[in-house]
Parts: structure tokens; C-alpha cells; sequence
């Protein structure tokens, strides 16, 4: 569930300047968000920091799963432009921090466009979601032991400086994701740790690690996965659609996302690609260090980290991604709630 209340109630106080509706809140319901009656008819809310197309089939899907049989309403602070048509294309109610909204049900009926946020809040501001803190977080979420680490080692793990270890576990406990007691960390509201991590690790980070596209010589390529990632000089890893492929098989790759940081020209060469712009195959570097990715060997084929192969499934805008993405997120991720 969605802990600041405020969020709710700004865009509501929004909604009512530029529509005039009776609008009441209810926000102190276990089982929901928030309870909001519009007009005399009651939707319940679902609440979001923000809505881009990076998390958009997330939402939906979570969306879907809520039990309830009154009209849902999406609320975020930050709605996509591109994703609020997608809503309303789908019928799904929404309302962002500006008042921007599309609401129908029964008699309500509110579309608003145009409304500006006088200043923009977006999730990926804070420095716990900069290129920095998106490393640490990295860690702190692929390995449980690592929340127990001194600032020393976290950096250098890591690859930042301790200054910025100690800044971004500041602010993760001020964002109630880190509880600090005599004895240890522990590690509060992981979920939505992840999928903040996930939004601006695709906004970011991940955009300044890709190096080149490119396809296989052999188009109709069906065995990729025969290919021995491991005899080349540096790591090589699959991740994404491959991956999800590897770890669950059940999975036909159409996008193959390699992270490696081998010269272009050798893992061309190795893997038997040639350069294309609009290729299906797209070559990342590596940021995190070798010997940290403890789960990376399924059945003799090496993957990314959970984490980012999670990452890379949500993103893709796919819902056939999407679905596999939560069996991992329940199998490979369990501890993450």
C-alpha cells in the first residue's frame, strides 16, 4: 500500500479547484489506498508516485488484481502524457497532481487536460535514485547480507565514493526504506524500493550503458542459447527476454539484451552479429562487479542478476514480459515484499 496520504489528498484538492465536484476522502482503510466518494459515488484509489511508460504495465496489472467492486481510481503525482491517453483509452480513471484526470463511471463523468504541476516531483530527484544510489540500491537488493555491510565495503562494491554511500542510506531511511536498530539494518517496504529502482534504473542509468545494436547474422536465429558467452575474455552475460528464457523456459526471446563490457568487435565476432540500429540485439556494460553475481549460472548459461533481468521484463512495455517478470519476481525474489 501507498504510505503518503498526501499524494492523495493534493490531487484531490486539485481535481476539486477545476471541476467543483463534492469530493470526500476516506484514507484509513487497511485494505485499500484510499476511499474516495465523487459526486456521491465511491471509487477506491490506487496510489502511485508516478506513472511513466517505464512502470506503466506494472500499474495496470496491479491494478486488475485489486478485489473490489467499485470503480478503481489511479492517483499519481506524475502521470506520462503518452500513458494518460493509454488509460483513457482503456478506460482506466486516473488523476495526477495537476488535477489532470479521466474519470467515468455511472454519472461522473470528468476529463481534464492541460493542468501544469507547479513543480514537478519527479521519483528519480531524490539522490537515492541518481546513478550513484541506483548501484547501491542495486546491491541492497540483489543481497540481503549486503544491508549489513560497513559503508567501506559497500562502496566498494558498489564502485562510489563512502560519502555517497553514507547520503543515500540517509535518505533511503528517510524515505522509511531502511530501519536503523542497535543490532542491524533491515530493509522496510522492499517492493516499492524495487520498483522505484526499476523506473529510474530505465530512466538513468541503464540509457548510459548501452553501447551498440545489433543482429544476428543469421536472422532466423533458434539457437542462441548454444552460444558460449563464457569462452569469451570478459564477462558476458544474457539478460532480459534470453534470460527470462533460461531461467523459467518458458519464454521465445524476440529482443536479446546482452550485458557485457568486451570490446563490440570481439563479442560481434564470438557471438556472429553485425552492427544494426534497428537490430534486436542490444549490448549494455556491466556496472556491477564480477564476483556479485552470486545467482548468474542456470543450467550452465550465464545471466545477469535477478534484479536486472526483472528490471529489463518490466520496462519492456510487453505484457507477455510483464507475466513472466512477476513468476520470477515470486520464485527468484521471494524476499523482496
Amino acid at each position: 500500500m501507498y504510505k503518503n496520504n498526501d499524494l492523495i489528498y493534493d490531487a484531490i484538492e486539485h481535481l476539486n479547484k477545476s471541476t467543483g465536484a463534492d469530493i470526500e476522502v476516506h484514507s484509513n482503510r487497511n485494505d485499500y489506498d484510499a476511499m474516495v466518494s465523487i459526486n456521491g459515488v465511491q471509487f477506491v484509489v490506487y496510489a502511485k508516485s508516478e506513472l511513466r511508460a517505464s512502470n506503466k504495465s506494472t500499474v495496470i496489472a496491479d491494478k486488475e488484481n485489486i478485489k473490489t467492486s467499485k470503480p478503481i481510481i489511479v492517483i499519481a503525482k506524475y502521470i506520462a502524457k503518452e500513458v494518460a491517453e493509454e488509460l483513457r483509452n482503456k478506460d482506466i480513471n486516473y488523476l495526477d497532481g495537476a488535477g489532470n484526470c479521466f474519470i467515468k463511471h455511472k454519472s461522473v463523468f470528468f476529463f481534464v487536460t492541460g493542468q501544469k504541476l507547479d513543480r514537478i516531483s519527479k521519483t528519480n530527484q531524490a539522490r537515492a535514485f541518481q546513478e550513484a544510489g541506483l548501484k547501491l540500491i542495486f546491491n541492497l537488493l540483489s543481497s540481503q547480507e549486503s544491508l549489513q555491510y560497513s559503508y567501506r565495503k559497500l562502496a566498494e562494491i558498489a564502485g562510489i565514493s563512502i560519502g555517497s554511500v553514507s547520503n543515500v542510506m540517509n535518505e533511503l531511511e528517510e524515505l522509511n526504506f531502511i530501519l536503523k536498530t542497535k543490532e542491524k539494518r533491515v530493509l522496510k517496504n522492499s517492493k516499492s524500493l524495487l520498483d522505484r529502482w526499476v523506473i529510474s534504473y530505465h530512466d538513468i542509468l541503464k540509457p548510459r550503458m548501452l553501447r551498440k545494436r545489433m543482429r544476428f547474422i543469421n536472422e532466423n536465429n533458434t539457437s542462441w542459447n548454444s552460444l558460449k558467452l563464457k569462452d569469451n575474455d570478459e564477462l558476458t552475460l544474457w539478460g532480459g527476454e534470453p534470460a527470462a528464457s533460461i531461467i523459467t523456459e518458458q519464454l521465445s526471446p524476440k529482443i536479446f539484451t546482452i550485458y557485457s563490457n568486451e570490446n563490440w568487435k570481439s563479442l560481434a565476432k564470438n557471438l556472429l552479429m553485425i552492427p544494426d540500429e534497428n537490430g534486436n540485439v542490444e549490448i549494455y556494460s556491466i556496472f556491477w562487479k564480477e564476483n556479485d553475481c552470486r545467482i548468474n549460472n542456470y543450467r550452465n548459461h550465464y545471466v545477469a542478476p535477478v534484479v536486472i533481468v526483472y528490471a529489463d521484463l518490466v520496462t519492456s512495455g510487453s505484457d507477455r514480459n510483464l507475466e513472466i517478470a512477476k513468476r520470477i519476481l515470486s520464485d527468484e525474489l521471494q524476499y523482496i515484499k
